[in-house]
């Protein structure tokens, strides 16, 4: 028998960090790609329709926001028509009575008006062309399991705030005590609630197991690896991303506290305050939330403050300099696979088959010298 692969992906804002595990092997051998988001590269084909001053026909699934709908509110503003399926226009809102008010026409198909209108796909999982790509380079593309990591809000109900929503599955998943693997779903386990996470498995087709995470617990998971963060308790640990910041205090691996926030609603000043609050115990989840953050858990004072805060994420910059002396994160001697490395830390949680081929394959070798 082969030694266990798997295919971690953690879709981002900015980037999709991609890693491709195989048992018995070098972890930091491993085939690694960062490559743009899927709502990166959607924003240039809308930005390139744009330009074209062609209507869009969007199809497909529910995915990730950010730059795909700032472009499509652009190609709005300019005059040009969007036409939409269900599916796919829940990308902009879960109400799709507020997407048609944003000047979204929803329809069952390109029929009607929407004939000619060049046609988009919606999605956050680019897997045929990541197979593709793999097979360029006469890598092998035969896989044990794939998982997955995006941010999902959720579908909200009608009149409830989204991020609320969001904080509310976030307090919910610590609440079952399940760590931070818990935040991952084989795919028949996926909660209904959790709309991008089963947009992902309806695009799965694969005969592999699909697994799916949340992208900010998969990335403080993976700082884990890290040995100085692995050594260190109590610990806060921070993923500043491009478009969300969470952070977890541990005592050992029990989730002490939580923050989440937007990156771009935050300065370096109010990212410390709102940080060494959540070492104390003191941070407030109505004051995130006015402050347009998802929300803080209040779960008291801790019994000591953490011994490191250590940082993930594309954006950590923003804490150059802190009084916080944060440690950057290099779990293998990668931060940008952090997120794949707690995919495969919280699959191997869920797969008893695979954890013992993965926690050999990520302990760190032995470098010392006699």
């Amino acid at each position: 028998m082969s030694p266990p692969r798997v295919a971690a992906i953690d879709v981002g804002t900015g980037t999709q960090d991609i890693l491709i595990f195989e048992a018995g092997t070098l972890i930091e051998n491993a085939v690694q790609l960062v490559m743009p988001s899927p709502t990166v590269l959607l924003a240039e084909r809308v930005k390139q329709a744009t330009a074209d001053r062609a209507d869009l026909f969007l199809s497909g699934v529910t995915m990730g926001g950010g730059p795909g709908h700032w472009a499509i509110e652009a190609h709005l503003k300019a005059g040009h028509r969007v036409f939409a399926t269900p599916d796919a226009a829940r990308t902009f809102d879960d109400d799709l009575t507020r997407v048609e008010a944003m000047g979204i026409r929803v329809v069952d198909g390109p029929t009607g008006d929407a004939v000619g209108a060049r046609e988009l796909e919606l999605r956050d999982f680019y897997f045929a062309e990541l197979m593709d790509a793999l097979r360029t380079f006469g890598v092998s593309t035969e896989l044990d399991a794939v998982a997955v990591a995006v941010f999902d809000h959720g579908a909200a109900p009608p009149g409830y705030s989204d991020r609320r929503f969001r904080f509310d599955y976030l307090r919910e998943q610590v609440e079952r005590g399940t760590g931070l693997e818990g935040f991952g779903f084989m795919a028949d386990e996926i909660p209904d609630r959790m709309t991008r996470m089963q947009a992902v498995a309806k695009s799965w087709s694969g005969s592999a197991p699909l697994f799916v995470m949340d992208t900010g617990p998969a990335a403080v998971l993976g700082a884990l690896d890290d040995p100085q963060v692995a050594a260190a308790d109590p610990v806060m640990l921070v993923n500043v991303g491009n478009f969300h910041t969470v952070a977890f205090l541990l005592e050992g691996r029990r989730i002490a506290g939580l923050f989440e926030h937007h990156t771009g609603e935050l300065t370096a000043t109010e990212l410390e305050s709102y940080l060494e609050r959540l070492a104390a115990g003191t941070l407030s989840n109505d004051e995130v939330f006015a402050d347009m953050g998802h929300g803080a858990l209040e779960l008291g004072p801790v019994a000591k403050p953490p011994t490191l805060t250590a940082l993930t994420g594309p954006r950590r910059g923003l804490l150059n300099g802190s009084r916080l002396k944060a440690y950057l994160a290099v779990p293998h001697g990668d931060m940008m696979m952090a997120g794949c490395y707690g995919l495969l830390r919280a699959i191997g949680a869920h797969r008893p088959d695979l954890a013992g081929p993965i926690t050999e394959s990520l302990i760190p070798e032995d470098t010392g010298h006699e």
